[in-house]
């Protein structure tokens, strides 16, 4: 009976190792797949598919106006040319005890989940809250680091602003570019780039068109913080793809 038992936990540790090494080489060969090839579909688009539809249309970097790449990064992640996939300071601000009664504020370019973070979250992984979103950190870790070093800065922007939710069921900034001004992303101007990333995160709640008014009091925030950040050199650099 020992033996049988042995047996079993040694069959079980071998089919559990050959599983895990199966993930890891599987995950790698499809993350230098996607350093180039964008991902055909991502499992957030499937779950809108059944209740919003999908409107998407990956474009290349040329195809992403400047001003859509700036607002990204003033917005949602500022310190992205800086850090290697974790914005450090900002997590460690996040965990902080708030005082009694104070509100807190969503910050610009300060949030605590960076771009790359993001683009692994919704490229590789699941949207969701509660245990899922738990269950969810250590493979968003892994890829979070895997495409820092695989991708690079400027492969991960473009991922980011194809596959990012911009609206109920619109994925992408050339998909909202088009939804909501009826032109091409190359040629929104730095308040429409705007009014689409002060949609984020959630762009069920907060409309682009209609405007809500979240997104009418944030934009214009995104707006010059766009204008403070432009004299970075790093930033540009990401930008302008150098």
């Amino acid at each position: 009976m020992a033996k049988n038992n042995k047996n079993f936990v040694a069959q079980s540790w071998f089919y559990i190792k050959r599983t895990f090494l199966v993930l890891i080489v599987s995950s790698l060969l499809f993350t230098i797949i996607t350093k180039w090839v964008m991902p055909p579909i991502t499992m957030t688009q499937i779950g809108n598919t059944f209740s919003y539809g999908l409107k998407r249309d990956y474009v290349s970097w040329d195809d992403i106006n400047a001003s859509a790449k700036l607002a990204a990064i003033a917005s949602e992640d500022q310190a992205f040319p800086d850090h290697g996939g974790f914005d450090w300071d900002a997590i460690e601000k996040s965990l902080k005890p708030k005082k009694k009664g104070k509100k807190s504020k969503i910050p610009l370019g300060g949030g605590a989940s960076t771009i790359t973070q993001q683009t692994a979250k919704n490229v590789f992984l699941w949207q969701g809250s509660g245990i899922s979103k738990y269950i969810r950190k250590v493979p968003e870790l892994y890829f979070t680091k895997l495409i820092e070093w695989i991708w690079g800065k400027q492969r991960i922007l473009e991922v980011y602003l194809n596959v990012i939710e911009m609206g109920p069921g619109i994925f992408g900034i050339e998909a909202a570019a088009q939804h909501y001004f009826n032109k091409p992303a190359k040629n929104l101007t730095r308040a429409e780039a705007a009014m689409i990333i002060a949609c984020l995160p959630n762009p069920k709640k907060f409309s682009v068109k209609p405007m809500s008014r979240r997104v009418s009091w944030r934009y214009p925030q995104i707006v010059q913080q766009m204008h403070n950040i432009e004299d970075d050199e790093d930033v540009m650099k990401v930008v302008r793809g150098k």
